[in-house]
């Protein structure tokens, strides 16, 4: 059975190992070195624990194991952003993207924003479909957040009402 809650710190490992496999498994065609320094960068134990204990992120799980992990928070009095949603690669199309999605947009509600963010990288076509079946609406295209010197990498903002 699957279940969403907030996260806490014994769900640190689950989550830096789900979102590490989703995003190797997202950014296929990106340069190994650029997934590497990403991965390396956002999911590991020492940052993700200071989000969790921020109360940036939510959890669902199977039994025990963590097969989804998202997060968010305010960016502004009345905009809050989605951070991070990531998917166990082999849990795709079971709805818990969707779980996630609604507990952070709920909590983000709660917290008084009407707008909700999200960027997503230019080309992912496993997100794209999926934010904008729920509303999200193409706002801007700029260059993505770790990029270094001479990438081109860039990401697509999307937003919506709440």
């Amino acid at each position: 059975m699957v279940t969403v809650q907030k996260a806490e710190l014994s769900h640190v490992k689950g989550i830096c190992e789900v979102c590490t496999r989703g995003y190797w498994a997202t950014y296929t065609s990106a340069p190994r070195s650029y997934i590497q320094r990403i991965v390396d960068g956002f999911y590991n134990v020492e940052r993700v624990s200071k989000e969790v204990q921020n109360g940036d992120y939510w959890v669902v799980f199977d039994g025990e194991i963590v097969v989804g992990a998202g997060g968010g928070g305010m960016i502004s009095e009345n905009e809050g952003e989605l951070y991070v949603l990531y998917v166990e690669p082999t849990r795709k199309y079971q709805d818990i993207g969707t779980l996630l999605l609604d507990a952070v947009t709920q909590e983000l509600k709660e917290l008084g924003a009407s707008i909700q963010w999200v960027s997503v990288a230019k080309g992912n076509q496993m997100a794209i479909p999926f934010y904008e079946s729920r509303g999200f609406r193409f706002y801007e295209e700029r260059k993505a957040y770790a990029s270094l010197e001479g990438e081109d990498r860039v990401v697509l903002r999307y937003k919506r009402s709440i």
